[in-house]
């Protein structure tokens, strides 16, 4: 599943992280791709652990932490700290797919790659190319997103980042742990809680919409790792 989760970001938010990650160190991209990926990355980073990737960081989880649709489409059960890339000058990232573990710098701690994640921290009126590209069994799609907005998506699907030929264009880019770790099943209980929504709002006494919500839950108990 693909989705699309608008308006991450308060305008104000936004405005403090490109202040924020204006002023940072940035550094070769390669620092956190594998060995096949490094091959097909040429783009820059802000370094894991910087001061300004945690505090823009944290304010991005914390603003996913409040948002529903997020909830509800990724079931997230670990979240790996944001990073933060840019590309400019014709820069690109080749056709790749991500790792399936990735470590949390400094700790102990590691997140499975169910999800991917990029929130976009640029207008697309500001540069040329840059489109996400992400290849999955229903064919291929392109992500260039208004300012704030973020996809999310399978970790499992190719994916690549197109030239970007006029500007810069910075991102946020993170991976999620779900606690239903089939994209099959995360669709369906997806589907089924956004009906079970309709039906409490266009018809809140009929008794399908318990009924509806005991489904989804007896599912989460069925499939969630927790």
């Amino acid at each position: 599943m693909l989705i699309t989760i608008p308006h991450v970001l308060t305008a104000d938010q936004i405005a403090h992280a490109r202040r924020t990650l204006a002023s940072a160190e940035w550094v070769d991209g390669r620092v956190t791709a594998g060995h096949q990926s490094a091959q097909a990355k040429d783009n820059l980073q802000v370094p894991e652990g910087h001061p300004a990737a945690m505090e823009i960081g944290d304010m991005i989880l914390t603003a996913l932490g409040q948002n529903s649709l997020f909830i509800s489409a990724a079931l997230p059960m670990k979240v790996f700290p944001p990073l933060f890339n840019s590309y400019g000058g014709g820069q690109s990232f080749g056709t790749h797919v991500d790792n399936a573990i990735r470590h949390v710098k400094g700790s102990s701690h590691r997140v499975r790659s169910d999800l991917s994640a990029t929130l976009f921290l640029t207008p697309p009126e500001d540069y040329d190319g840059g489109d996400l590209i992400i290849e999955d069994t229903y064919g291929i799609h392109k992500a260039k997103l208004p300012l704030g907005h973020m996809v999310v998506y399978p970790s499992s699907s190719l994916h690549r980042v197109e030239p970007v030929t006029r500007g810069r264009r910075v991102s946020s880019f993170f991976w999620i742990q779900s606690m239903v770790r089939s994209d099959a099943q995360r669709t369906l209980l997806f589907d089924l809680d956004n009906a079970t929504q309709r039906v409490n709002r266009d018809m809140p006494s009929n008794p399908a919409a318990v009924q509806l919500t005991g489904i989804y839950h007896n599912l989460l108990r069925q499939w969630a790792e927790v």
